[in-house]
C-alpha cells in the first residue's frame, strides 16, 4: 500500500519516510514513529492500518543519522543492535532526531491536506511524547508504552496537544510507580493501562496482547478521530 520516499530536515540532512496512502481524500495524517527495530515489517503495517482508516501515514526513519536502511527483527540480538543504534541517536547534539520527525509532521500536514496526529511504539512513543511538547503542527499524539517516559526530566515536560497514552501494568521499562507519578503530574493526559507486558501492540512479538492491542487501537482511532479527522 505504501513506498519509501526521501524527507529533508531542516540541517539537509535526507531520512527516508515510508508513506501509506488512504484510498480517497485523506481525512488528515498520522506520523508512525518506529520502535529500536527500524520501520520494519510491523511498523509498515501499523502505517497500511492507519491508511486504511482514511489517514495518510508517514513513518519515517529515526535511525537514518546513524545507520541506513534499519530493519530488525524481535530476537534478543535485534534487540541489544536496536539498544545500540537509539543509544547512538540519543547521543547526537541537539537538535537530533527531533528534526527529522518535525520534518515528517511538515510533510504529512501538505501531503494530506488537514490536521496531523502522531503515535509512536517503545523508544517512538517517547519520541511522541517529545514531539507533543515540543514540535510544531501537532494536533494529537498518542505514546504506546513510551520507555524512559517515567524518568523525571520527561515527566518534567509540558505537551501543547491533546495526549492519550497506552501503558502496561507488567512492562519493565516502563514501572507503575512512575505511572503513578507520570498520572499524577499530568491529570489533563488520558492514561489507559492494560493487563499486559511492553510490546503488547505488535503481533510479532512474544508479548502481543491481542484483547489489549484491541482495545487500544479502538480509543487510539476514536481519539484521533476527535482531535485529527
Amino acid at each position: 500500500m505504501g513506498q519509501f520516499i526521501d524527507l529533508t530536515a531542516p540541517d539537509g540532512q535526507k531520512i527516508p519516510a515510508y508513506v501509506a496512502q488512504p484510498a480517497g481524500r485523506p481525512r488528515g495524517a498520522i506520523v508512525v514513529l518506529q520502535e529500536i527495530f527500524g520501520v520494519n515489517s510491523h511498523i509498515r503495517a501499523v502505517a497500511d492500518g492507519y491508511a486504511a482508516e482514511g489517514y495518510l501515514a508517514v513513518a519515517p526513519s529515526t535511525f537514518q543519522r546513524v545507520k541506513p536502511g534499519v530493519e530488525l527483527g524481535y530476537t534478543d540480538a535485534d534487540m541489544q543492535a536496536g539498544f545500540a543504534l537509539k543509544t547512538e541517536v540519543d547521543g547526537l547534539p541537539e537538535p537530533g532526531v527531533m528534526q527529522d520527525i518535525q520534518a515528517a509532521i511538515t510533510h504529512a500536514a501538505q501531503a494530506g491536506g488537514g490536521k496531523v496526529g502522531i503515535v509512536g511504539y517503545c523508544w517512538g512513543g517517547l519520541l511522541t511524547w517529545r514531539s507533543a511538547c515540543g514540535l510544531e503542527g501537532l494536533s494529537a499524539a498518542v505514546p504506546y508504552y513510551p520507555g524512559g517516559l517515567t524518568q523525571a526530566q520527561d515527566i518534567a515536560r509540558r505537551p501543547q496537544v491533546p495526549v492519550l497514552a497506552h501503558l502496561s501494568d507488567r512492562d519493565q521499562w516502563v514501572p507503575m510507580d512512575g505511572v503513578e507519578a507520570f498520572r499524577q503530574a499530568h491529570p489533563d493526559v488520558e492514561v489507559h493501562v492494560y493487563p499486559a507486558h511492553h510490546g503488547f501492540n505488535c503481533d510479532q512479538r512474544g508479548t502481543w496482547d491481542a484483547p489489549s492491542a484491541r482495545l487500544a487501537r479502538e480509543r487510539t482511532l476514536a481519539f484521533f478521530a476527535r482531535h485529527v479527522g
